[in-house]
């Protein structure tokens, strides 16, 4: 196969005062210029990237985002930067820090049936957006679907998140991950996380697959790895990233014990010790008695109504009919009621932290 290469050309008026900037400032390295007698051209690269600065080109001036580990070390610490032929130069961290937004709390309810859109997302899944404001992008919670099954055109990636659950809701879904070993199938009931940044790809779903996912923060990176092919030969149960570990939770395994609020059972994902207390996942379903009006002081709370029915009460709220789709959020120090449990009723909740007080009346 012959080589190829691709330039992005940038205009110049006067290509003897972009040589020094782009050499000397940008560190890039020049490796085209003519004609010798009076330069027209000059091509550089660096950083990834292969520049064409080209005399009366017609290009508007453009951007360039140089990413390094030590932004206070380049370009003399400048984050922002004009090079002589009008190109902006933004110098940023490489890997920046993961900001967590603070949550700007809401009591939030999402029924399915005031259908919400569909969109298109990733790898062409559907996407329904479960808590539309974000808690003020402190976490994004999906209801997504597959509606045809087989095999799915997703690449070997990763998230830059916090903290990130997949809950197979309806069908089964195949998925190849980091250190695990062979592609996992999630069955409905069934649960993942995903520790942050760990390798992952999805293979093959069932028709009509559908998966809760949520992140945290709700604006996060999705990075594709090139390198990495999976299954990658390695079975490391016990490896962390950034403090977590992978979780593979079955329903099949569940034992169910009393829920934090009475009248209510619920089985235990371990995923708050398997994050050291970042999130909480459990499944709950009625058991007996009536429940009491309760608060919580955890940070957010979320609730999916997997199955059944039942009335959610808020103090000052008009009570809500929920039924099987819907979703809420129920803020820090709001007390609310579980009213009506159907006898089916299943609800998937998630709380961050994982660990949090519950006092009832």
């Amino acid at each position: 196969m012959s080589e190829i290469r691709a330039e992005v050309r940038l205009a110049t008026k006067e290509l003897r005062d972009d040589i020094p900037f782009f050499t000397g400032v940008l560190k890039m390295r020049l490796d085209m210029i003519y004609p010798a007698d009076s330069p027209q051209v000059a091509v550089f690269s660096g950083h990834g990237l292969r520049v064409r600065v080209e005399k009366g080109a017609e290009e508007a001036p453009a951007t360039l985002r140089i990413l390094t580990d030590n932004p206070d070390q380049f370009a003399d610490g400048q984050r922002s930067l004009t090079a002589p032929n009008g190109t902006r130069i933004e110098i940023d961290e490489l890997n920046p820090p993961l900001v967590m937004p603070q949550t700007d709390h809401a009591f939030v309810v999402r029924r399915l049936k005031d259908q919400a859109p569909w969109v298109i997302g990733r790898a062409g899944m559907q996407y329904r957006d479960l808590i539309p404001s974000r808690l003020g992008g402190s976490i994004i919670a999906s209801h997504i679907r597959i509606p045809d099954g087989g095999p799915v055109p997703d690449m070997v990636h990763y998230h830059k998140v916090g903290f990130q659950l997949i809950f197979c809701y309806r069908g089964w879904v195949d998925v190849l991950y980091e250190d695990q070993g062979e592609q996992i199938r999630l069955h409905a009931g069934d649960c993942f996380i995903q520790p942050p940044e760990i390798r992952h790809r999805v293979m093959f779903a069932s028709d009509n697959i559908e998966v809760i996912e949520i992140g945290v923060p709700a604006e996060h990176v999705t990075e594709i790895d090139h390198e990495m092919t999976l299954p990658n030969g390695v079975i490391n149960r016990d490896r962390e990233w950034d403090g977590q570990r992978f979780v593979n939770n079955k329903v099949a395994d569940a034992v169910w014990k009393p829920f934090r609020i009475a009248g209510f059972e619920s089985r235990d994902t371990t995923i708050c010790d398997n994050t050291k207390g970042v999130a909480g996942v459990h499944v709950v379903r009625a058991k007996n008695g009536e429940a009491p009006w309760v608060t919580h002081n955890t940070d957010i709370l979320f609730g999916f109504v997997m199955d059944g029915s039942m009335v959610l009460e808020g103090e000052g709220k008009e009570p809500y009919e929920l039924t099987a789709g819907d979703a809420f959020v129920i803020p820090p120090d709001m007390k609310t009621r579980f009213r009506d449990p159907s006898d089916d009723l299943e609800i998937l909740e998630v709380s961050l932290p994982g660990i949090f007080d519950t006092n009832a009346e």
